[in-house]
């Protein structure tokens, strides 16, 4: 257990302080091309242990070594660690090293899913880890579109940077639409980016990697039972750069680039990093961009950055580290295109699906907020804002060595957030001859009937005129000139502003104590979050077409006043759609004990518990429309304003505890120094977010607590390093019960909005993960991971509302043993990547198998492949050159399905049966996104 607590001290210390020395060793770290190695450690077990990193040259300093005999160890990820033995006379000694390629960092240490850093190889856990050169082949897209490197993940990023939906093993079924992260752990430096999840309020929003990012390390279910706050599906770790270079090193780099027909791209990284002196040292960095969309919209799709930094003072028996981070960041999300042909979709209504975004165009209104409509307050609105996300960190993280083989670590981190949303929900289809058009403007008080005139909001020109009386009739509308509205229908879509505050703060205690020939760990985590939600939905007209017009709307009757269906930015039914204000105070508190027992040198057994309690105590405001002759402003002439949603004062409470115990086991059997056998049973639970009260009890008292998830997950693997090929592959089994299943509808008949009744359900999945790399000559590598895994609704039910709020003639329709939706068969990564003398390139095959669009099974998204490429240039020892391309051959796979092209519709509406009754019908899906192109100038120094 000796070289258990040298592994901790190493990756955890990281660097120490020097003290009673000598004399000096030195030397230069290479690779098998003899390329300098920048950023590997180096430490001699001296006491205090010495520590250096490599500076650009690949060159490290150990200053004041005593004399006596020692082990240098030297690691980088991605390499083989050497572990030398070295006697030191008390002179200036120089002694240099060649590290060996580690092809899958099988011999690494990871610390993600381990309680105490673990080489990956003796690990019981599966974990992959993309490193600096990985991260830098991939063209920034998001988080979640970078994370479609890691083997065996399900990622859906085609709506842009968040709203996101990533998952694995089939750990999912809650995991769709708004809570795409339901499962798994979003983390930076060991701790998570959020606390809660809710609607449109997940950690991707205040997550963005870049040049202060070292490496990302992504555990796949296992001890995430044990090792997560309530994330028992995965761990994704993103680690922050940290150097110790007596010189300032650093680098910056400068992208530009396109996306789709030629929108443009622009970015820039900076990172710095040394010693200050007196055993303290800095890095800080982060980033500025400024792009167009991948789609075409007449606005900038996202713009803004970050900061990041740490400050780390070493002393003789550990470090103390200050960490901080400001995100000041605008992007907004695509929603979906029209298609038509079940069998095999086209776009339809003249969209594309490379590059429609059907959202609604730039303009300023304001809405007045039901929450204070006596003081006349109001909400900017602008489409083109998107989700304006701002997180302010701040964390202190702490390790000691005590006596007797004791340790102490603690990581803790306090922030605040808020995401203000200000765009575009749905973009159906509704026709002009469809009374939803003439209802949605203020719920039917009054029902306009007769001639509707459309103006363009910018121009003020007539687009149509129509008289709309036919269709109580059962016949389309007649336009009364030649003027008419593109594709005779108007856009379905909302002004969806929501705003949302946490204060957050979390933090992790491990005590650590190696004793013969266990290493325990012991300790607590505990989670506070103060969140609230207001979200406010109003209707807008516009045209349905590629780049919509907002549209103003009136009825001019002969001889009756103009009445106003909406203002004059098109914005209708202030409002009036749907109403939240929420808001709740979460407490987590886990305590966990593991034990790593080395039975013998080659059988290790890992056994761990966590007892976890979480607190929910919030409330919903009740809400009634606002009721006065001529609306808010006392004009009867303008209809828009007479159906605002606001607080009665009544509120519905909440206030629940959950509390659960998980365990996890794993044995690891070491077949030889390079290959090992490992298996894993956990147990672990998922309590339910914040979304089960804010969106399940609109008006409604909260009786009942939600359900928590309970999640079994059994694992079994092997492990090979070998000089020229590496690979892991694992087994598993999957099974969730108590999954919480509600859709969210629209009635057209009363113009409201509504959650179906929850329903819990079961899934089983069983799978095979494999990651493998193969270096046949030393200038070419090719790498292959993917998973083949059969996803079932074991037990599943859905409520059927028939469209409306009336429960009459609502139904249950039981779906058990279809397969789980959106879960590929198959998903695999296949590249080749070539590296000689100042030249690299590479091509990677990204392929996603044939995926069910929702459980009823009547609908499939056809399989798809994604080509990325990329080539790079050494210019001189300092300045580099690449150009990367994603989706090279603009694939227009289908990512996502929404369900009929219809305001209010769900992808669960979707049956056989209704695809027989309606086999023209148009549908909502969701591309992939388009081709993107970059050039990336890189300086380090």
């Amino acid at each position: 257990m000796n070289s258990i607590k040298l592994l901790i001290s190493f990756l955890i210390l990281g660097q120490t302080l020097l003290i009673n020395a000598q004399s000096s060793l030195n030397g230069t770290i290479t690779d098998s091309n003899n390329n300098p190695i920048s950023g590997a450690t180096v430490f001699l077990n001296t006491e205090p242990i010495l520590f250096s990193i490599t500076d650009t040259e690949g060159k490290y300093y150990l200053t004041n070594t005593p004399k006596g005999n020692y082990i240098l160890s030297i690691s980088y990820l991605g390499f083989k660690p050497i572990n030398d033995n070295v006697s030191l006379n008390g002179n200036n000694t120089e002694l240099s090293y060649n590290l060996e390629s580690d092809l899958l960092s099988l011999h690494t240490v990871i610390i993600t899913g381990n309680f105490t850093p673990t080489i990956q190889l003796e690990s019981s856990t599966s974990v992959s880890t993309l490193n600096t050169k990985d991260l830098k082949q991939i063209v920034p897209q998001g988080t979640a579109n970078l994370l479609q490197n890691i083997p065996g993940t399900f990622v859906d990023a085609s709506a842009g940077e968040v709203f996101t939906r990533v998952y694995m093993r089939g750990i999912s079924a809650a995991a769709e639409d708004d809570m795409g992260w339901y499962y798994v752990s979003l983390q930076e430096d060991d701790l998570p980016v959020s606390l809660v999840q809710h609607s449109y309020y997940g950690p991707d929003l205040f997550h963005r990697a870049d040049l202060m990012t070292a490496n990302v390390e992504a555990l796949r279910g296992g001890s995430a039972s044990i090792t997560a706050m309530n994330a028992p599906g995965g761990v994704y770790n993103f680690i922050s750069r940290q150097t110790n270079s007596k010189e300032l090193t650093g680098e910056a780099q400068l992208q530009t680039g396109i996306k789709g027909e030629g929108n443009p791209y622009y970015r820039a990284d900076a990172v710095l990093g040394s010693q200050l002196g007196n055993n303290w040292s800095f890095n800080a960095g982060g980033h500025y961009r400024h792009d167009e969309g991948a789609r075409n919209t007449d606005f900038t799709f996202s713009k803004g950055g970050q900061f990041k930094f740490n400050l780390t003072k070493v002393n003789s028996r550990g470090y103390f580290k200050l960490y901080g981070k400001y995100l000041n960041d605008y992007t907004n999300r695509y929603n979906g295109v029209a298609a038509t042909n079940w069998d095999n979709p086209e776009a339809a209504f003249g969209q594309d699906f490379n590059s429609s975004a059907l959202l609604m165009p730039s303009y300023n209104a304001s809405i007045p907020d039901g929450r204070y409509l006596e003081d006349g307050k109001t909400n900017r609105f602008n489409p083109s804002k998107g989700v304006h996300a701002k997180d302010l960190a701040i964390g202190l993280d702490l390790f000691q060595s005590l006596n007797n083989n004791w340790s102490i670590k603690n990581n803790m981190k306090f922030s605040t957030k808020n995401a203000n949303w200000q765009t575009s929900i749905s973009n159906a289809f509704v026709s002009l001859s469809d009374p939803t058009t003439y209802y949605l403007p203020s719920n039917g008080n009054p029902f306009p009937v007769g001639q509707i005139v459309f103006k363009n909001t910018r121009t003020g020109d007539e687009m149509a005129r129509i008289d709309n009386s036919p269709i109580f009739a059962g016949s389309p509308i007649n336009y009364l000139t030649e003027s008419t509205l593109p594709n005779d229908a108007v856009l379905g879509t909302s002004t969806w502003y929501k705003d949302n505050d946490a204060d957050e703060f979390m933090q992790q205690l491990t005590l650590l104590k190696t004793w013969d020939n266990h290493d325990f760990s012991f300790g607590f985590s505990t989670g506070i979050s103060n969140t609230s939600v207001f979200t406010q939905g109003s209707f807008a007209f516009s045209t349905y077409e590629n780049n919509p017009t907002m549209l103003e709307v009136t009825l001019e009757n002969p001889g009756e006043p103009v009445l106003y269906l909406s203002d004059e930015h098109g914005v209708s039914n202030y409002g009036g759609l749907f109403f939240t204000n929420s808001r709740a105070d979460v407490f987590q508190a886990a305590t966990f004990v593991n034990d790593v027992w080395a039975i013998s040198d080659n059988i290790q057994l890992d056994l761990g518990l966590r007892y976890e309690s979480i607190y929910h105590k919030g409330s919903n405001d009740r809400s009634a429309p606002f009721t006065q002759n001529g609306g808010l402003d006392g004009d009867e002439t303008t209809i828009y304003d007479n159906n605002i949603l606001q607080p009665t004062g009544d509120r519905d409470s909440f206030n629940f505890n959950y509390n659960y115990l998980s365990y996890s086991a794993g044995l690891n059997i070491k077949l030889t120094e390079d290959a090992s056998l490992f298996g894993r049973y956990s147990r672990g639970n998922k309590a339910p977010e914040l979304n089960y009260y804010f969106n399940n009890f609109a008006n409604v008292p909260i009786i009942n607590a939600g359900e928590v998830q309970k999640i079994k997950q059994a694992e079994l693997g092997l492990k090979s390093a070998l000089k020229d090929f590496s690979f892991t592959t694992t087994l598993f089994w999957s099974e969730l019960k108590n999954i919480g299943v509600s859709n969210f509808e629209f009635d057209d008949s009363t113009s409201s909005t509504f959650y179906t009744p929850i329903q819990f359900n079961n899934s089983q999945t069983f799978g095979l993960e494999w990651e493998t790399i193969y270096n046949p000559i030393q200038y070419l590598t090719f790498r292959f991971n993917g998973v083949l895994q059969n996803p079932k609704a074991r037990k599943w039910n859905i409520y059927d509302a028939a469209g409306s709020v009336d429960i009459a003639d609502d139904s249950i329709i039981n779906y058990s043993g279809n397969r789980l939706p959106f879960n590929p068969k198959l998903l695999f990564n296949l590249s080749a990547e070539f590296e000689k003398d100042k030249v690299s390139s590479f091509i990677k095959w990204k392929y996603t198998g044939k995926r069910e669009g929702n459980v009823a099974n009547a609908f499939q998204l056809a399989a798809y492949s994604v080509f990325d490429a990329g080539i790079g240039y050494q210019i001189n020892k300092n300045l580099s050159a690449r150009v990367l391309a994603s989706n090279l051959l603009n694939s227009d796979g289908l990512a996502n399905f929404f369900g009929a092209n219809s305001f209010g519709a769900n992808a669960n509406g979707v049956t056989q049966d209704y695809i027989n009754d309606n086999p023209d019908a148009s549908f909502i899906v969701v591309p992939v996104l388009p081709r993107s192109t970059m050039l990336t100038l890189n300086y380090a120094f």
